[in-house]
């Protein structure tokens, strides 16, 4: 494939990869692991190419890929393509791929039908999986049949495209997130950050030190959802859990959209523990699904009106849920301004070091503390946990 030029670009996905040829861009390469591996998998598809600023088209795409991973509106059906190097039936795979609009998706036995040869959907199913044009080419938009996820090669493989139908997904519904004032607190944040530094001069020269207030919600449809992923990740690293989160969330149709209760309920232990799931997790889980068909667990439209130590005292009853992972939800998910983590280590290792303490605090001593950063405590919290960053690199 014959490439002109590439370039690097950040993304809400991670650091991206573009070339260009004369007749538009070449390829679209995904975060890898480490930038270097991103360039490196870049050029082996363009091994011509020259690292160089992108011209005006280019530039376009570029911006309009980095606003589509952000969950903006972002046409990039008019970006031009050099597919010189395509084969004639990819490039009639990729032409419908480029009508699904971001939110939306078809089957590989649909798109077979568009093209006029519907025993052709593992024929396209290889199309895709060739798509050099990532993001472009919505490959990520086209799933198998019943709904399930399907295959996704970039890094990370069906745990990114499910990431990006999500993103997808919140944009195209109109909605700022997946559930309401996702991304925005339901405090003023500048004003939360200006009460925490009256109030702790200590705590002052920590903000000063971290700088802006940087914390950003985390999406989800539904309370059970935020803790079906949580109890996943317990204990794991975060590309372990990633990896077994997505598994089990492709169990079943719509899986971008998290598993549902009842279908927690009706798999059986052989399906969900081949997804990764350890014993304790998977009854984890299963008590989880049944308290919250039960209505036991509050959506997050009752959870709005409810107080925070009333939200973690129901949550705290399913099993394997303690107060910790009460506390993320209120704090991540749910934008509580007022949350403090007392037990919690990295909260702990910040306040000794913005107060100069030799040994770590003990729970009550970080909770007499905090009295004077109420009511924005939450606040307080984001700040400590930059300090153990701080101070975990000095």
């Amino acid at each position: 494939m014959t490439a002109l030029g590439f370039a690097l670009f950040d993304t809400a996905l991670g650091r991206c990869g573009i070339a260009w040829g004369e007749g538009g861009v070449v390829g679209v390469q995904l975060p890898e692991a480490r930038e270097s591996e991103t360039r490196g998998r870049l050029l082996e598809r363009c091994p011509d190419a020259h690292e160089a600023p992108p011209p005006p088209g280019v530039q376009r795409a570029l911006e309009g890929i980095s606003a589509l991973l952000r969950g903006e509106a972002s046409d990039l059906s008019a970006i031009a393509l050099d597919m010189d190097c395509v084969p004639p039936f990819h490039r009639r795979v990729y032409a419908i791929a480029r009508t699904i609009s971001p939110g939306a998706t078809l089957s590989y036995g649909e798109i077979a039908a568009r093209l006029g040869a519907p025993g052709s959907a593992r024929a396209v199913g290889q199309a895709l999986g060739r798509n050099p044009f990532a993001i472009v080419v919505p490959c990520h938009r086209v799933l198998a049949a019943g709904g399930k996820v399907g295959g996704f090669s970039a890094k990370g493989g069906i745990a990114t495209k499910l990431r990006l139908l999500s993103i997808e997904g919140a944009q195209a519904n109109g909605q700022p997130g997946l559930f309401d004032g996702d991304g925005a607190f339901g405090f003023d944040p500048s004003v939360a950050v200006a009460h925490v530094r009256a109030s702790d001069a200590a705590l002052a020269r920590v903000i000063d030190a971290v700088g802006p207030f940087r914390m950003r919600l985390k999406r989800t449809p539904s309370i059970f959802v935020a803790l079906a992923e949580a109890i996943v990740y317990q204990q794991l690293n975060g590309k372990a859990a990633a990896t077994i989160y997505a598994r089990v969330c492709a169990l079943f149709p719509n899986a971008h959209e998290g598993p549902k209760p009842e279908q927690i309920l009706r798999a059986s232990d052989e399906k969900l523990r081949g997804a990764g799931l350890s014993r304790p997790k998977l009854l984890a889980l299963r008590d989880l699904a049944r308290r919250t068909a039960n209505g036991e667990i509050p959506t997050l439209a009752e959870a709005n009106s409810m107080e925070d130590d009333a939200i973690i005292e129901r949550l705290t009853e399913v099993r394997g849920i303690g107060r910790w992972t009460a506390e993320m939800v209120l704090m991540f998910r749910l934008g509580r301004a007022d949350v403090l983590p007392a037990d919690d280590y990295g909260i702990r290792k910040g306040y000794a070091i913005a107060f100069k303490k030799r040994e770590l605090p003990e729970r009550d001593d970080v909770l007499k503390r905090g009295v004077r950063w109420k009511p924005y405590r939450s606040v307080a919290s984001w700040y400590l946990w930059r300090a153990t960053e701080m101070g975990a690199e000095s």
